[in-house]
């Protein structure tokens, strides 16, 4: 562990460390629990059960990633932080969002912040999080519709009463990007504190004419209202603005070699643009003794476009043509979101019971339009480069739509005795849709689904610091899809997708600070659709998928001044019935390692793997699917503490300069991999 831990906008320090004590992590001076950690090791948390559960009693897979270790690796985005989360696979999201496959499940949406959703396409922010956490397998108990195969929690930074404190830090990289960060909390009365965190990021990378800038400002306050209960209110301004890269194309089934910076969409006008307001309301009360209620509001309002244009099809050479295609497409959402709970802890008979009812109630209205781009040229001659001028002279697609849902459910954490645990719920969802299709002469769209999915876990304990584990989960995804745009006329006679995920696992805590997982899962995905052969516009049922799997993880500190986080996944998904068709984006193999060492109070290194098998661009339906080569990438770190206030570090990514494709958005827009280059940081507190 290391002696000193600064605070930053851009990077936050944790409960569990040096200065997260200081700052009221532990001590309990944080007005509004959020879970402990311990250096890389999360030790509990209130996303999975939502209630405060010790990660050993959780019946499934949860990886978190604490502020201690965005820290150190320097991570400027959460594909920086997945990427050394095994069972993660990063996409491209076409340049313009984060976009993740669980697994063998692709998702835009199953994204939360405080276990509350976070589902519009943008690209997340790091510098006001506490913690990443990522829960593998069907979640819809806790999270309701989607979440197919897993959800990712972003754990917010809240005020403290313990002290004043003040943060800074300040960073650049080999490609010039740079940014700037700073973070404040001071207690303003008795029981309450106001924190706010701000940060300014200009982006830079190895790719042709690539650049961007983004920030982002968060006052948070919080307080005691009467004993036993606390209130917060945060709000989030959020600006982005940066150039669409949607990659290279492929060549024979491969990613196109000798093009790792060429830019395959038009200078000014490939941009993506995103302003967003987010409020976010907490209240906490104790009812009475063992009985505690909570509620959370969240409003956001999101103005986003992009314009893409980029590569519509292969190369017909190292140095031949590439077909062009391109559009632009605003749009605009509004989340209103509330969450309430109740947690009881009680004895039937004498068994330990920790009660949770819950009832959760969303709107949210979407407006969507496209117009398709008019190129000079459709056709780029790799030979020699010249962008065509582009135009955008019609509307192709405009919606609306507007999804209101309400959400109901129980769970029941039981403890016979010490040694045997079980977790039962069960989660009702009614889930509305309207829309008018503009575009379609104001043909009106919708459809209304209630689902019920359950979920049940067996704890066994032989002794307090392991667990063995099974688990069965369900969730469900409405024909709308991720983001409520694509209900097509077919799609409204069609059932949801269904998930189930069937689980088995230990957990060992080798020590309090060492943590060792594995787990045995399968994810059955069924309801699934594909476009119909002989009508594209229109979907039918494309029958079942498959993703079995083994995850191993070990967090913690090995020895005095070594601290780890890494594991091991291996995933076989396909279609169940036809071994030919792999789903897209999932590696079987996929290996990530980081650690650091302190050789003393003042001087610390840091050593990363990165490794995953290759993988489909796409779901292989054909022997000329694209095919990413498989990655290995090693990263390191140099940290030096001048003294209480002073410290600097380096990080190297890609040490061995290995060429490698990161991600993909489908058979034609891949991701090339940085070159090696260096990020060098100074922070310092007060």
């Amino acid at each position: 562990m290391r002696n000193l831990l600064m605070i930053s906008a851009a990077t936050l320090a944790l409960p569990g460390t040096a200065l997260a004590s200081e700052a009221g992590g532990e001590s309990g001076n944080t007005i509004l629990v959020i879970g402990k950690s311990d250096g890389y090791l999360t030790i509990d948390s209130a996303t999975a059960t939502k209630t405060d559960t010790p990660l050993i009693d959780v019946p499934q897979t949860i990886n978190a990633v604490t502020r201690e270790q965005i820290e150190d690796q320097a991570h400027r985005s959460l594909a920086d932080v997945l990427r050394y989360v095994p069972g993660v696979t990063i996409g491209q999201g076409e340049g313009h969002r984060d976009q993740i496959t669980l697994r063998g499940q692709n998702t835009t949406a199953d994204f939360f912040l405080d276990g509350v959703r976070d589902d519009v396409q943008y690209f997340r922010n790091l510098y006001n999080i506490e913690r990443v956490e990522v829960l593998k397998g069907p979640y819809a108990l806790i999270f309701g519709r989607g979440g197919g195969g897993g959800i990712v929690n972003r754990v917010q930074k809240t005020p403290s009463t313990d002290r004043f404190f003040m943060g800074g830090e300040a960073s650049i990289n080999t490609f010039g990007a740079w940014e700037v960060a700073a973070d404040v909390n001071t207690p303003i009365a008795e029981g309450a504190a106001f924190r706010l965190n701000a940060f300014y990021e200009k982006l830079n990378n190895h790719r042709d004419f690539f650049d961007g800038e983004r920030y982002a400002v968060n006052p948070y306050i919080a307080f005691e209202l009467a004993p036993g209960w606390k209130a917060g209110i945060s709000y989030e301004y959020v600006y982005d603005d940066r150039v669409t890269d949607r990659g290279i194309p492929s060549l024979n089934g491969e990613p196109l070699p000798g093009h790792r910076d060429t830019f395959f969409g038009v200078p000014d006008v490939n941009r993506t643009g995103l302003e967003a307001h987010i409020v976010k309301a907490r209240l906490d009360g104790e009812l009475a003794e063992g009985l505690n209620w909570s509620t959370t509001l969240l409003y956001g309002d999101y103005d986003k476009y992009y314009t893409n244009v980029y590569a519509n099809g292969a190369a017909t050479g190292i140095n031949g043509t590439v077909a062009l295609s391109g559009y632009t497409d605003p749009t605009t959402r509004q989340n209103f979101l509330a969450q309430s709970n109740l947690v009881a802890a009680v004895d039937f008979g004498g068994l330990a019971n920790k009660i949770l009812l819950g009832v959760e109630y969303g709107d949210q209205g979407s407006t969507n339009q496209r117009r398709n781009a008019a190129l000079s040229n459709g056709t780029l001659d790799l030979s020699n480069i010249v962008y065509p001028t582009v135009t955008f002279p019609a509307i192709s697609r405009n919606r609306t739509s507007d999804v209101e849902f309400f959400s109901a459910y129980a769970q029941d954490q039981i403890s016979f005795g010490a040694h045997v645990d079980l977790v039962v719920g069960l989660r009702y969802d009614r889930f509305e849709i309207k829309g008018i299709d503009i575009q379609d002469g104001n043909r009106p769209f919708g459809r209304t689904d209630e689902r019920w999915s359950p979920r049940i876990g067996l704890i066994l304990k032989p002794q307090e610091n392991v667990s063995i584990y099974g688990s069965y989960s369900q969730s469900f995804l409405p024909r709308s899809g991720d983001q409520f745009l694509t209900l097509s006329t077919s799609d409204e006679d069609l059932a949801p997708e269904k998930f189930t995920n069937y689980e088995v696992g230990a957990k060992w805590d080798i020590r309090p600070d060492l943590n060792v997982t594995l787990a045995l899962f399968q994810l059955d995905r069924t309801n699934a659709t594909t476009p119909n052969p002989a009508n594209p516009a229109t979907s039918i049922v494309a029958g079942k998928t498959r993703t079995r799997g083994t995850e191993l993880a070990v967090t913690g500190q090995v020895l005095p001044g070594w601290q780890i986080s890494g594991g091991y996944t291996y995933q076989d998904a396909k279609l169940r019935g036809n071994e030919f068709v792999r789903l897209g984006q999932v590696p079987k193999h996929q290996f990530a390692l980081w650690n650091r060492y302190d050789f003393n109070p003042s001087v610390g290194f840091g050593l990363g793997v990165i490794h995953q098998s290759s993988q489909f661009a796409a779901n292989r339906t054909s022997a000329t699917t694209t095919r990413l080569p498989g990655i290995t990438r090693v990263d390191a770190a140099f940290f030096y503490t001048m003294n209480d206030t002073v410290e600097f570090q380096v990080n190297v990514e890609n040490v061995l300069d290995e060429t490698y494709f990161a991600d993909a958005h489908n058979n034609n827009n891949i991701t090339p991999g940085a070159p090696i280059n260096a990020r060098f940081t100074a922070r310092m507190r007060f």
